[in-house]
Parts: C-alpha cells; sequence; structure tokens
C-alpha cells in the first residue's frame, strides 16, 4: 500500500464491523423508541392538529423516524465500505480513483470519496 494508504485490511475490516455493530444496536433502540411513541398515540383520543400533547407525539414520532432513516444510509454506507474491502477497493475513491487518506479512513471509515472530491459535492451511486 501507499504511503498515503497504510491502513490495514483487518484494521479496516474491524473498525467498519464494530460502527456496523453499533448502528444495528442504535436501530434497534429507536425502533423501540418509535414503538413506544406509536403506544403513546394510540393511548392518546384526541387528534393532533387540536390537541398540543398530540402534535409533541407526532413531532417525536417524525424526528425519530429521520433520525433512524439517517443511520439506515449510514448501515448502508458501512455495508458498502465492506464490499469495497473484499474487492480490494477499499480505501480508493469511487470518483477519482486517488488513495482516501488514512486521516480521513480513520474519522469516516466507510469514506466513498477523497477529500478532494467530498469537497466538490460529488458522490456516484
Amino acid at each position: 500500500m501507499s504511503d498515503d494508504l497504510r491502513m490495514d485490511a483487518r484494521e479496516a475490516e474491524a473498525r467498519l464491523l464494530t460502527e456496523r455493530t453499533a448502528a444495528v444496536e442504535q436501530l434497534t433502540s429507536m425502533g423501540a423508541d418509535l414503538d413506544a411513541v406509536a403506544a403513546a398515540a394510540a393511548d392518546s383520543n384526541v387528534d393532533d392538529e387540536h390537541d398540543p400533547e398530540g402534535s409533541t407525539i407526532a413531532f417525536e414520532r417524525e424526528q425519530l423516524a429521520g433520525l433512524r432513516a439517517r443511520v439506515k444510509d449510514r448501515l448502508g454506507d458501512i455495508d458498502a465500505a465492506l464490499e469495497r474491502l473484499r474487492h480490494g477497493h477499499y480505501g480508493r475513491c469511487e470518483k477519482c480513483g486517488n488513495p482516501i487518506g488514512d486521516a480521513r479512513l480513520e474519522a469516516l471509515p466507510a469514506a466513498p470519496l477523497c477529500v478532494t472530491c467530498a469537497d466538490q459535492g460529488g458522490r456516484r451511486r
């Protein structure tokens, strides 16, 4: 590996699997939270529009749903990074093919782009 790409494949896989486990645990926890909010809404016999408590429940439900969607996206990014690792493409920018620096991979192990391409706002999908 080049000087810019020193992260060992085993270390990268371990980091990604640790992040994946944390994301799955977070999804599980958020699912339980969503169930609790849904139960609170079901126990309420008023509509969201006219009851201040109803709008709070609706806000919590939407906030949790949004956060859950972000965690699902993160899980997809981690799975994609694991796939790149399996195929020998991990640590290479998906857009330009240059190495993704170790500092970036340490901060964002699932990063698909180098700093330059990420700054340009490009993501190939």
